[in-house]
């Protein structure tokens, strides 16, 4: 395999320091001093012309003077000759820097502009820089440590008992929770391959490190601490490979934010804010996201020792009655199943456990007797090997400092053979020698409970989406659009942008009361009128809207009045004319929008539409393209779809139609993605009776002008 181009930055021979210092207090003297402390193998050249040795090494004056191929330079000098330093370093042959120095753009106002002088010094000479503003990185098996950080000044523990051999990496655009992330995953007896803090990601960025470490054969998982990602579809693209390759990527995610201004036009955008965005990316490719450090360790903990199950279907064998019945409680809760066991199956546990124990699940054996651990470790061989189960949590006491009710051994030979997650819970804090023998069993251990039921819960949701067919790839010929279309475009311009991706519309643009009569007449009543106006996104709001007219002179009366309500709403409102529209049929009113966000492109949102929209914000969100199947999914997903799929007797209604024009408005969102902001339709009437569906509204935002260009074409209507 061709080696990565980030290997000599995780994995140097040779490591400059910048401006190196012998004082300790000092963040330049920290980063030579933990260089040293961690065995770093390879060459230090500390750089500074103020000395001419630094604790028996000899110090450089220049980079120049350190001789070429160098492979990475750590910089904490101040930020105003940071630019400077990485063009020297980059004429003297260095391939990569790593720039610890603050004061760039997270200050704001012209310290941005050094950051910018950064950025093109590395578009011009071709090194690669992480950070700047960074706390650098801990390479734990090459024992390269370019950080400052306190969890790496003593040297890695090699006695220490891991409970697995794999390990997990760590991406954090925050120094201080990624090394945090490390030290939380090392006392739980994780092991790592790298630590690595990005900073402000003006070159190098989290999608470069993730690619990375997916391709890395030292890393089994990696855990992402992330504000904002600052290339989306590099971010995408290694995280389609992570899903290939089943190596799972945990996210904690901060920074959530709705999407601001463009609330008050739409509903989508007001919905749809940028964690939206990330959390259908996150959903889209299996990546399992977190709330907090020790959930995440917890999920890690799992991914590194545990097969992936088959099912949702967790066994239980506790050595309380009440851990048993509380583990039961927190697994159900987060979507796993504690299911009884058959009668054959508790027959066959009765022996195997005292008289006064429960066979049913949880299997209790109780913490009485002598026989505790054994009768533990039989019913756990034979629960291992059931048919009517896919998971299995021990769930025992490890504050002993002398016994466990756990053989290291039997428990490692089931786990290694059973092809079952296991994990175990002590419902005691557990003392170092109860860690030590939890280790060595080779299963991650927590004392927190909710934890287990989340790290299982989310296992089972990880290997069910590995199982998932991705949509197609869909490359789009950019789409036309209409000349002069104001900002916000009203539904008849908008549903004339979307016709090719929508079914046929029963619907005429009148221009007069007559006209809109002629029109009802020839549609069929009852129909409905709808004000239109660029400045009316909201049409109902200011008395745009009237419902099942029967007849002609209904229709004639209705435009009048109001058009005169209107006017009186919005005096200075441009009116393009009222939308005549055949009434749909009763049915359920469903919302499908898409915003254009500006890190991942089209995000589609789907929910129950209407008013139920803005009462409980029922929606699901997820990226462009979708195919049928995905769409329907993402149907079956939402919380009321009982309401579509038969509640107290109704009829099912047949989803297709559904889920076919979420598919095509997807493909649409890509289409217009140069020129189209966001768009909605709102109601979408999903006909009770089977007939099909009716869009019965529709608004579209344009981009600003000037960020994309429009083809014209002549306007149909």
């Amino acid at each position: 395999m061709t080696p990565h181009k980030l290997h000599s930055f995780f994995w140097p021979d040779s490591i400059a320091v910048l401006g190196a210092s012998p004082d300790l207090h000092r963040i330049r003297g920290r980063l030579l001093h933990q260089l040293r402390e961690n065995g770093f193998p390879g060459r230090i050249l500390p750089i500074n012309p103020s000395y001419a040795e630094i604790d028996g090494l000899r110090c450089y004056p220049s980079i120049a003077a350190a001789g070429d191929g160098i492979d990475l330079a750590l910089i904490a000098i101040p930020a105003a000759g940071v630019a400077a330093a990485v063009a020297e370093c980059a004429k003297a042959g260095v391939k990569n820097t790593l720039i610890i120095s603050s004061g760039f753009a997270e200050e704001g106002g012209s310290a941005g502009d050094m950051q910018a002088e950064l950025l093109a010094v590395t578009r011009q000479t071709g090194i690669r820089a992480c950070g700047p503003n960074c706390e650098g990185y801990f390479n734990a098996l090459g024992r390269v440590a370019t950080t400052f950080s306190p969890t790496v000044e003593t040297k890695n523990d090699d006695s220490r008992v891991l409970v697995s051999d794999k390990r997990v990496g760590v991406i954090a655009q925050s120094g201080g929770i990624g090394f945090a992330l490390f030290n939380r995953g090392k006392a739980a007896g994780l092991g790592f391959s790298y630590v690595i803090s990005t900073g402000n990601e003006a070159d190098l960025g989290m999608a470069d490190f993730l690619d990375y470490m997916v391709e890395d054969q030292h890393t089994d998982a990696v855990m992402l601490f992330c504000e904002t990602v600052r290339d989306g579809p590099g971010f995408v693209a290694a995280l389609d490979k992570a899903r290939r390759l089943g190596k799972p990527v945990i996210a904690i995610k901060i920074g959530r934010s709705d999407a601001g201004a463009r609330a008050s036009a739409s509903h989508t955008a007001s919905l749809s804010g940028s964690h939206s965005a990330y959390r259908a990316i996150f959903e889209r490719y299996g990546v399992i996201e977190a709330e907090d450090a020790d959930e995440a360790v917890a999920i890690a903990g799992l991914m590194l020792t545990c097969p992936l199950p088959k099912g949702r279907r967790v066994g239980i064998v506790t050595v309380s009655g009440g851990g048993g019945a509380w583990m039961a409680d927190t697994l159900s809760a987060h979507g796993l199943i504690v299911p009884s066991l058959s009668a054959e199956s508790q027959a066959a546990l009765r022996p195997l456990m005292p008289s006064y124990g429960a066979p049913g699940n949880p299997v209790d054996v109780t913490a009485q007797g002598s026989n505790t651990g054994p009768a533990m470790m039989t019913v756990m061989e034979h629960l291992a090997q059931s048919s009517e189960i896919d998971m299995l949590v021990l769930v025992t006491s490890l504050a002993s400092e002398t016994r466990v009710s756990l053989d290291a051994g039997r428990v490692r030979a089931v786990a290694e053979s059973c092809g079952k997650p296991m994990t175990l819970w002590t419902y005691t804090l557990p003392s170092e020698f109860g860690r030590t023998s939890s280790a060595g069993c080779g299963l991650f251990m927590n004392s927190d409970l909710r934890n287990v039921g989340v790290s299982l819960g989310k296992l089972a949701d990880y290997a069910e989406a590995l199982q998932r067919t991705l949509p197609e790839p869909f490359a789009p010929v950019s789409g036309r659009l209409y000349p002069g279309l104001p900002p916000v475009v009203p539904e008849y311009l908008a549903k004339q942008v979307l016709a090719a991706w929508l079914p046929g519309a029963q619907e005429k643009l009148a221009a007069s009361a007559d006209e809109a009569a002629d029109a009802a007449e020839r549609l069929g009543f009852p129909v409905v009128l709808k004000v239109q106006s660029p400045q009316l996104p909201h049409k109902t709001e200011a008395g745009g809207v009237r419902l099942n007219l029967t007849d002609r002179a209904n229709t004639v009366s209705a435009y009048t009045a109001m058009l005169a309500e209107v006017a009186r709403h919005a005096p200075e409102a441009v009116i393009d004319g009222v939308l005549v529209q055949r009434m749909a049929p009763k049915g359920h009113e469903m919302v499908i929008g898409m915003v254009n966000d500006p890190t991942f492109g089209p995000i589609m949102m789907l929910g129950f539409g209407g008013i139920a929209l803005e009462l409980s914000g029922d929606v699901v969100h997820a990226p462009a393209p979708l195919d049928d199947a995905e769409a329907t999914r993402l149907i079956l997903s939402l919380k009321s779809v009982r309401l579509l799929t038969g509640f107290r007797g109704a009829e099912p209604i047949d989803l297709a139609p559904l889920a076919a024009l979420v598919s095509a408005l997807s493909r649409a969102a890509l289409t217009l993605a140069d020129q189209v902001l966001d768009f909605e339709l709102n109601p979408v009437i999903v006909h009770a009776d089977g007939s099909g569906l009716t869009v019965a509204d529709a608004l579209l935002t344009m981009k600003p002008i000037g960020s994309a260009s429009a083809v014209r074409v002549s306007a149909r209507h």
